[in-house]
């Protein structure tokens, strides 16, 4: 790889999808837009791979936009969670994709938007200035509320509103947080305020930083700002739902973690995230024990799981942080098989609701056998990946003596298996000769459980980039030293 490519890689991950969204505008024949989301999804997971290689050693790569530099500039940064972030969107993004494509709900405003969307979401990932996450948002809001209401039925666009009007808040608390700490400091860059907040008013800054995390909070579907997502992620296609189920939240939840690290270090565990993120666990799980449909349940266990990464971070220590950065990653794999398997039902079916399902596993046997394996996962039972992420987890709040949040994570582990036996037993067992899947829809769930049997087989693998990861947030002097060429 030449030098000149090795320096433009971290903005590959976002020029590809927007190049591949703006050919697809075009209108190309069915079979070469499907021919070309492939391939653009495919070339943004093979940059993605090579940004993870080239910063597993703890290495920053910054780029100055129009050679201006930092703090002047537009920055972008790879780092290892930035890189972590995105090779993980475009695994979920290709995977989505094919789902969709095997089961005919794509045409080329899907496959566009299916573009624009990760073009957002990698932005997100890769920007190190408030103000350039703050469009990457936009673009993926734009993005979303296209795809959820895409051949829309009245349910879909009454949803979508909500979606979109509880974005636009949060979107209002993300700018004047923004413009809040940009007076204080008198920059947006994430290297710089790192070095000017603690210099800054403690007033404006505590209001800059909370103004942030209530945006930051609802685009993750933190408790309390939690209560839109189910009614939003139940409703699109089963491709597009584990996109966004697996995908969308997270951009919330690694903006906490990046900002709430660099900007806002909170020196030790924090008591407003810790009491957010035992709430967050504790009313996921109990609105998905109460719900009667596949894709419902799995929308409310979204939220529960988002408490543990939250936790993560409340912790603040190395460990903490490391453990959640790999719950993040270990429950968007499995999230989003589960919620491919949901489609699957759903497309074969003709319903995902409990009361008129049963025998599944009798004539799917590949499918029960992918639900039960991300099921596991995700009620955090050995070996598979959720059970090294929850025992991270519980390591780290018992080093730093936080028994209430881990006694808490313990049960919503056990009520999350109780809700995971409920789909099965009467999805998957009990009596009824259902339709049997076609391969192509069982195919992109089976491929994420093998991914949670081979985390769970190799952990020591990816804790190491965690790690690594985590030491960038908790010590950030060569993240700012890098960007800022000290």
């Amino acid at each position: 790889m030449t030098a000149s490519l090795i320096a433009a890689l971290p903005a590959l991950p976002i020029i590809a999808p927007l190049l591949t969204a703006i050919l697809l505008i075009a209108g190309p024949s069915r079979r070469a837009q499907r021919t070309l989301g492939l391939a653009g999804s495919l070339a943004t997971l093979a940059a993605s791979i090579a940004l993870v290689l080239l910063t597993r050693g703890g290495q920053v790569m910054p780029i100055q936009a129009g050679g201006w530099a930092a703090p002047y500039g537009i920055t972008l940064v790879a780092d290892m969670l930035g890189a972590l972030m995105v090779l993980i969107a475009a695994l979920i993004g290709l995977v989505g994709l094919v789902f969709t494509i095997a089961s005919g709900r794509d045409d080329r405003f899907v496959h566009a938007g299916w573009q624009f969307l990760l073009t957002g979401i990698n932005w997100a990932f890769l920007t190190g200035d408030l103000f350039n996450l703050y469009v990457a948002y936009e673009v993926m809001l734009i993005s979303s509320y296209f795809l959820l209401t895409h051949g829309t039925t009245q349910r879909q666009a009454r949803e979508a509103f909500g979606y979109v009007a509880i974005n636009l808040v949060a979107s209002m608390f993300f700018l004047f947080g923004v413009a809040l700490i940009y007076s204080a400091t008198g920059t947006l860059n994430m290297a710089h305020l790192a070095e000017r907040v603690p210099l800054a008013p403690a007033g404006t800054v505590r209001a800059a930083s909370m103004m942030l995390l209530v945006a930051f909070g609802t685009k993750a579907a933190i408790f309390p700002f939690y209560f839109w997502l189910p009614h939003a992620y139940a409703i699109p296609p089963g491709g597009v739902a584990a996109f966004f189920g697996g995908m969308l939240t997270k951009v919330g939840v690694y903006s906490l973690f990046r900002v709430f690290t660099i900007v806002f270090p909170s020196g030790g565990p924090d008591p407003l995230l810790l009491w957010s993120a035992a709430g967050t666990m504790l009313f996921g799980v109990l609105g998905a024990l109460a719900q009667d449909s596949v894709r419902r349940i799995l929308s409310f266990h979204i939220i529960s799981q988002v408490g543990y990464m939250i936790m993560g971070l409340a912790l603040a220590g190395q460990l903490g942080i490391a453990g959640g950065i790999f719950y993040i990653l270990h429950h968007i794999v499995v999230k989003s098989g589960l919620l491919l398997v949901g489609g699957a039902i759903e497309e074969t079916q003709g319903t995902d609701r409990l009361d008129r399902l049963g025998g599944l596993a009798r004539t799917n046997g590949v499918l029960a056998l992918a639900f039960v394996v991300c099921a596991l996962s995700l009620a955090g039972v050995p070996p598979f990946s959720g059970f090294f992420a929850k025992l991270l987890l519980i390591r780290a709040g018992l080093e730093v003596g936080q028994y209430g949040v881990v006694a808490v994570s313990i049960v919503v582990s056990v009520l999350t298996l109780m809700s995971m036996l409920k789909i099965y037993t009467t999805a998957f067992w009990g009596p009824g000769e259902p339709r049997r899947a076609p391969a192509r829809l069982v195919a992109p769930a089976a491929a994420l459980a093998l991914i949670t049997i081979a985390v769970g087989l190799r952990p020591q693998v990816l804790y190491s980039l965690t790690s690594t990861a985590a030491a960038h947030l908790t010590q950030p002097a060569r993240y700012i030293g890098t960007v800022l060429k000290k």
